[in-house]
């Protein structure tokens, strides 16, 4: 039985995702890597606020109706009347995985609202360039440092797209200061090699610790998972599928570590192995859902299956 007083807040951007196959459109769906993970945990039963912004047109009306149709709290959304929801077109190659372009026209203020104030016990996902954008980054910083503060369980993920390599030079500072208000990062091997021209756990876990943060999950596609902390590692493996898309796996697998996480009775003293084979094999499985599907969340069916 899920512990019911507990919330979880993802703070990330918003997009609608247009996915095209063969250079043609397949679906249109809301996006953004923390909204991904929002509505699969609203799918799961998971008392979840998603924090962004979106504008006050016909694409942001989309999403806005799909998070509540979805479960997900939209009293932490902020949306603007000057400027368009963003959008990003996802270009799926011979393997399902997706080259991406984004299309913005943000307003110069942007998420204006009060931001809401977790506590010991609450969960916190932050990530993506979302939380290394100027105009937003003390906002950002300002929620997390008092939701951690405060003894809620917080989550990092960079989900750092290539698009950004040019910029690293300013960037790369403040994905160092994100991790280090981290009780988790949970990052892709594309994402340090990126980053760090990391080219292993080992070497990825070396910025992780420098930070002050202890604990790693180091995703490698259909390569499997790796646990680092200071006193252990553990390698995982995944189930070999044929994926229909890759897109929002690795939100997907956040979500099911979130989701596993939420059964412990004390999350911040739980970094055992059996709490660390729990969490990460139902991200694995969460994962392995959305990569069996076109959409970029768990099924509604398998939602229902973990109610």
């Amino acid at each position: 039985m899920l512990t019911s007083v507990r919330r979880v807040f993802c703070i990330g951007e918003t997009v609608l995702d247009i996915v095209f196959q063969n250079n043609q459109p397949q679906s249109a769906l809301p996006g953004g890597s923390m909204l991904n993970t929002a509505v699969s945990l609203g799918r799961a039963g998971i008392p979840v606020s998603f924090i962004s912004d979106y504008g006050q047109d016909q694409a942001g009306n989309i999403i806005h109706d799909y998070l509540l149709k979805n479960g997900v709290s939209t009293e932490y959304i902020s949306r603007y009347s000057h400027g368009k929801t963003a959008l990003a077109l996802a270009f799926l190659d011979q393997l399902k995985n997706a080259e991406y372009s984004f299309y913005k026209n943000y307003p110069d203020e942007r998420l204006t609202i009060s931001l809401p104030v977790p506590t010991a016990g609450d969960i916190v996902l932050f990530g993506s360039f979302y939380a290394l954008t100027g105009s937003l980054r003390i906002k950002i910083t300002g929620f997390v440092q008092n939701a951690k503060k405060n003894g809620a369980f917080i989550i990092y993920d960079p989900n750092f797209r290539p698009a950004h390599i040019g910029e690293l030079d300013i960037l790369r500072p403040w994905i160092l200061e994100n991790m280090s208000m981290a009780n988790l990062v949970r990052a892709s091997d594309e994402d340090f090699s990126n980053i760090f021209s990391a080219s292993n756990a080992v070497q990825a876990f070396q910025y992780v610790r420098q930070t002050g943060c202890q604990s790693l999950v180091y995703t490698r596609n259909s390569l499997g998972v790796e646990v680092i902390t200071a006193g252990h590692s553990q390698s995982y493996p995944v189930p070999q599928i044929m994926p229909i898309s890759t897109i929002g796996a690795g939100d997907a697998f956040n979500a099911g570590i979130i989701y596993s996480m939420l059964k412990e009775e004390n999350i911040l003293s739980a970094f055992s192995l059996p709490w660390w084979d729990s969490i990460i094999g139902r991200g694995i499985q969460f994962s392995a859902d959305v990569c069996q599907r076109s959409d970029n969340y768990i099924s509604i069916e398998y939602g229902n299956r973990l109610k």
